[in-house]
């Protein structure tokens, strides 16, 4: 008997075919079986680059912080941003001096 492979978004065991596609009952993900290779995960910027870990970028438009009364400012650069799929839109994990660790979301920045 031929072994199916889990399923890529949540990994159940219990895949099965439904003619071309590849089914999981737990989730209810479908995919074909010659996509079976998984897309990398790409984040672009404002201008439509490319981001990458470690990455420098600058802030294009002011930025209120959640729960505080700062304000991260136009122009600001960041160092070494790190790159997270998030179920939001906030796929930049980075640290802001006078700010500390905060998520952005990548249509707020451009690369330096």
């Amino acid at each position: 008997m031929e072994e199916l492979p889990n399923c890529p978004k949540c990994d159940s065991q219990y895949t099965y075919e439904d003619g071309e596609l590849l089914v999981c009952p737990e989730c209810a993900h479908e995919w074909s079986a010659s996509q079976e290779e998984e897309e990398e995960f790409t984040v672009k910027d404002s201008n439509g680059a490319t981001l990458r870990s470690g990455d420098d970028v600058t802030i294009i438009k002011d930025l209120k912080v959640k729960g505080s009364s700062s304000v991260v400012k136009v122009g600001t650069k960041i160092k070494g941003i790190r790159l997270v799929e998030s179920a939001d839109d906030h796929n930049i994990d980075c640290k802001i001096p006078g700010v500390g660790a905060i998520k952005i979301t990548p249509k707020f920045v451009k690369k330096v």
